[in-house]
């Protein structure tokens, strides 16, 4: 009587079975791929470098408020060929930090000298309180620096600046107040005791 054949062991030599049995059915405790296992820890390495990066120490901008900086520098530039520019626009702008910079450079160099680098008055009214001679929206703020007002010594900024650094002034003005803000008409402003009010521009 001849012995039956015996069946190959294809069990890898470096993996074992499972103690336990499910149904007749036991597994192998196969160990994972290395090229598995290097994806994970290099995911795991990736996620603490960047939530260090972005938002622990805040080394670069999130990916967020970049794209955010970029759509409104998108939509500052478009409103800027189209000529359309409203209050809408002017509040997103006033969020930008770009905008906010370069609104801030022309504003120190233009029109600190009247209405003080923090821009709490001196020769020109209060920009910071909720007190408008001119009107308080966005609009009104860029209708007054192009135009200008003669008869209080404020010469139109408009051919001077352009449209584009306008904007930026009055975004970094508006960068100070919020919408919906309670706005105060008040005939005019007085400067501080011994401050000369400028005669009306030519």
């Amino acid at each position: 009587m001849t012995e039956p054949a015996k069946q190959p062991n294809d069990t890898p030599l470096d993996d074992s079975l499972r103690p336990h049995i499910y149904d007749g059915i036991q597994e192998y405790d196969k160990r994972l791929p290395r090229w598995w296992l290097l994806t994970l820890y290099g995911a795991m390495v990736f996620a603490v470098a960047y939530w260090g990066y972005y938002h622990a120490y805040e080394i670069g901008t999130p990916p967020a408020k970049a794209l955010e900086a970029e759509m409104a520098a998108n939509a500052a530039a478009a409103a800027n060929k189209s000529g359309e520019i409203t209050d809408e626009l002017l509040w997103k702008m006033s969020h930008d930090v770009q905008v906010l910079s370069a609104g801030k450079a022309t504003f120190d160099t233009t029109c600190a000298v009247c209405h003080k680098p923090d821009m709490t008055g001196l020769i020109g009214p209060n920009l910071v309180d909720n007190q408008w001679i001119h009107g308080g929206k966005p609009m009104d703020s860029l209708k007054t620096i192009t135009e200008g007002v003669l008869a209080k010594g404020m010469p139109p900024w408009g051919p001077v600046l352009g449209k584009q650094k306008i904007a930026e002034v009055v975004a970094y003005i508006m960068a100070h107040h919020h919408p919906g803000e309670e706005i105060i008409v008040v005939a005019g402003w007085t400067p501080p005791a011994g401050v000369v009010p400028p005669p009306p521009a030519q």
